[in-house]
């Protein structure tokens, strides 16, 4: 397939030529059913050989909402779409996940762009390696499939503050998804650099962007009436002339919807399916009726139980919403992973967060592997389409590697000396307030606080998220959202009063603006407010470990003191495949492959093994790290099969 840079654009006539073949050679393969109709007997008559019409060549209306059809210039549109996200998925794994969905009948992929994770400090951006969004659409305008483009500011998405940047939250004074000066300031120079990347990717631009979302679900929040005309204008104003829509549940589909823009609506039971008729019609009359997300599984929490949505249950609901004269988008197709510490979190009655998987029981598995959800869906859409379905590609191999013994190690306490200078403070200062990364603050990981105490009493604290608390280097136990107070027990002296703060999760759905992480305000010794801080901030990105060189480490010992690194190597003959991690006996810690931050683990499950994408593994030896809090394993374990309480593996 011809490409061209998206830098430049080519001389007029040699534009046209590249269009014209780009279309010819993409757009010929897209999904259409004839107008007025969704039964599926008719659908299975239809010609859909007449793909290349000459309004391909020309480009000039896009997506279009029209009465009540989707128009792709004269021709009536069905969207049947899956929603994949690029920061979830190993870069080189794009091309199978999205080469698995075109063979399942969809034409238009969805995905979210996480601000947070393109904007880590302010004014500094990154679309490189897993997050080169560019890529990853022209990828599926290579596979022939349509985009969804949603952009945010704001994407829930299960994702750390629903993928706003924690550097927002150092403004005391911040009020998040709304016109207020600071946020919409932030929001104005993220724009100002992401739009410029998205714009030649829009259809009359001659790339697969057919839609673009405004903000997200912002019926549910409804802070600022103001707002999403502000969101709308922003887009629009930096090029965005494509179709633009909004995303809401049932309760805030009255309240998110914009003039100008076609309100869609997301949801999962049979029973919601009259909100398709009754609720969208009550805000916007006749009009192109869409699942922006129908929800083909959910999330998981630690501590709580894998979600399961029987394959017979989707198959149903999704033929109904078709046969209803809805287009549609399954979210999720394939859900992923959250790596590192990106994961969000909910917080109604109890703080729960999000596990590190994203599997979400979708069409596909986290490693992308086919399912009873995908086999059947599969046949559906098979059976409206018209025409043979390309062959769904082979399943990625997996191997259980040899256990790993871990055979060094580093107690936190030792590491500290080869960590940067500690931060010196009267009082605690909040993750997203501490003086580092240029002055962005903490935005993930872990936090150390340290001061001297001299006596024995009840210690009191306002931590986020949890914090264990050390006298000296022995643990007596934690300080959460339920703990807020600890023992402190009999002590000789001047002691070290060690308080190990995580950020499990910033909530990403609902109050999001009192997401500050670490110590919040002052910590109590007995009422009385301890003072002298010295402050690690221990974010453990790639740089992190490169302080520790090898003559650091010692080895592991019958009694290891807890927090503490450990390191084995995993040895790969062969081409590297993907696996599964299982840390049996060990409690709650942290996993790095080769740098490579595979996320979370913790025993209260669901989810009980790690998936380790083969293409982050080398042939030969592999560095594993494992930090640990409190109770290690003597093995690291390998299986060809993940455990997140009901395996729903297809080979």
């Amino acid at each position: 397939m011809t490409t061209w840079s998206l830098r430049r654009r080519p001389g007029r006539a040699l534009g046209l030529v590249l269009l014209g073949f780009f279309t010819l050679l993409v757009l010929r393969r897209y999904l259409h059913l004839e107008p007025g109709s969704c039964d599926r007997e008719v659908a299975q008559r239809l010609d859909w050989s007449n793909l290349t019409r000459p309004w391909l060549r020309r480009r000039q209306l896009g997506l279009q909402a029209k009465d009540q059809n989707f128009m792709l210039e004269d021709s009536t549109f069905w969207i049947f779409g899956g929603s994949v996200h690029y920061f979830r998925v190993p870069k080189e794994y794009w091309r199978d996940r999205l080469l698995k969905m075109k063979a399942c009948g969809l034409n238009t992929l969805t995905t979210y762009v996480p601000w947070n994770l393109h904007e880590p400090e302010r004014g500094r951006f990154d679309f490189s390696g897993n997050l080169d969004l560019e890529a990853f659409v022209l990828t599926a305008a290579e596979i022939g499939l349509w985009v969804i483009l949603r952009p945010g500011p704001y994407i829930c998405s299960e994702i750390d503050l629903g993928g706003l940047p924690s550097w927002l939250l150092q403004d005391s004074g911040m009020r998040l998804r709304t016109t207020y000066k600071g946020f919409t300031n932030a929001v104005d120079l993220y724009f100002d650099h992401l739009m410029p990347r998205v714009v030649p990717l829009q259809y009359k631009h001659g790339g697969p962007i057919i839609a673009v979302q405004v903000e997200n679900e912002y019926g549910s929040y409804n802070k600022d009436p103001t707002y999403m005309p502000y969101i709308k204008k922003a887009l629009e104003d930096r090029g965005i002339e494509e179709l633009l829509l909004t995303s809401d549940n049932k309760d805030g589909l009255s309240s998110g919807a914009v003039d100008g823009v076609l309100a869609t609506i997301n949801l999962q039971s049979q029973h919601d399916l009259q909100l398709l008729s009754t609720f969208l019609f009550t805000v916007q009359g006749a009009r192109p009726k869409m699942v922006m997300e129908y929800w083909t599984g959910w999330f998981d929490s630690w501590g709580g139980t894998h979600n399961i949505l029987d394959s017979s249950e989707v198959l149903k609901t999704v033929s109904a919403i078709i046969d209803a004269g809805s287009s549609i988008n399954l979210y999720m197709f394939h859900g992923g992973t959250n790596f590192g510490f990106i994961n969000g979190a909910m917080h109604y009655y109890d703080y729960k967060s999000h596990v590190t998987s994203y599997d979400y029981d979708a069409v596909l598995t986290e490693a992308g592997d086919y399912t009873a959800k995908y086999l059947q869906l599969r046949d559906f859409f098979g059976s409206i389409s018209g025409t043979p379905l390309p062959p769904p590609p082979d399943p990625l191999p997996k191997t259980a590697y040899e256990s790993v013994t871990p055979a060094f190690y580093l107690s936190l306490w030792d590491a500290l000396k080869y960590m940067e200078a500690p931060i010196n403070s009267e009082q605690p200062v909040n993750m997203e307030n501490l003086p580092v990364n240029n002055g962005n603050g903490q935005s993930f990981g872990y936090t150390l606080y340290e001061t001297t105490i001299a006596s024995s009493g009840v210690l009191s604290a306002f931590v986020r998220d949890r914090g264990q608390v050390f006298v000296n280097t022995v643990s007596i136990g934690f300080l959460d959202y339920k703990r807020k107070e600890i023992n402190i027990p009999l002590i000789q002296g001047y002691t070290t009063l060690r308080i190990l703060v995580e950020n499990c999760g910033r909530v990403n759905y609902g109050e999001i603006d009192n997401q500050r992480k670490g110590l919040i305000g002052n910590i109590y010794l007995n009422d009385s407010p301890l003072s002298k801080f010295r402050i690690y901030s221990l974010d453990m990105k790639k740089s992190f470990f490169q302080r520790f060189s090898f003559d650091e480490w010692n080895k592991v010992p019958e009694a290891p003191t807890f927090p503490a690194f450990f390191l084995g190597a995993l040895s790969v003959a062969l081409s590297p495949s993907d696996t599964f991690m299982k840390l049996e006996g060990w409690e709650k810690g942290v996993v790095f492959i080769n740098g490579q931050n595979l996320g979370r683990y913790w025993n209260i499950g669901p989810q009980e093994t790690l998936y380790l994408p083969g293409t982050w593994l080398d042939q030969g030896i592999n560095q594993v790290i494992v930090f640990e809090e409190k109770m290690a394993g003597s093995v690291i374990q390998f299986t060809e099969t993940p455990h997140l309480g009901r395996s729903r593996y297809i080979n």
